[in-house]
């Protein structure tokens, strides 16, 4: 079932810890199927590293995803440590997707978590 205008995608990428590289591959996954699926954007769940693993997925995912913004197939990406009502991409960001308003970790610094702009 394709999704509302503006709605926002979670997804935990790191659950069962995988490389850097099935990573990833999980995020160009999401990325196209929610671009199918009408979402406007997709919160990718990577952890920040407490168990010395998740540090390398959150890295790698944020360099693939400047990759994609600089080929211009992503809109942009915003770091959850980032992700706040006084971050002006942020700002840009719930202009395309309401939904980001509502999220849990508007405002928390969170940096195990990445929002990507479709």
């Amino acid at each position: 079932m394709p999704a509302e205008p503006g709605k926002l995608r979670e997804v935990n990428i790191k659950l069962d810890m995988p490389t850097a590289s099935d990573a990833i591959k999980r995020v160009t996954y999401n990325i196209r199927s929610g671009k199918e699926l009408g979402f406007t954007a997709v919160k990718i769940i990577h952890g920040y590293g407490s168990t010395g693993k998740g540090g390398r997925i959150r890295t790698e995912t944020r360099r693939y995803l400047q990759q994609q913004k600089d080929k211009r197939l992503i809109k942009d990406f915003i770091p959850g440590e980032a992700f706040s009502i006084f971050n002006e991409a942020t700002r840009a960001a719930f202009l395309v997707c309401d939904d980001l308003r509502r999220d849990r970790d508007l405002d928390r610094s969170n940096n195990g978590v990445t929002i990507v702009i479709l």
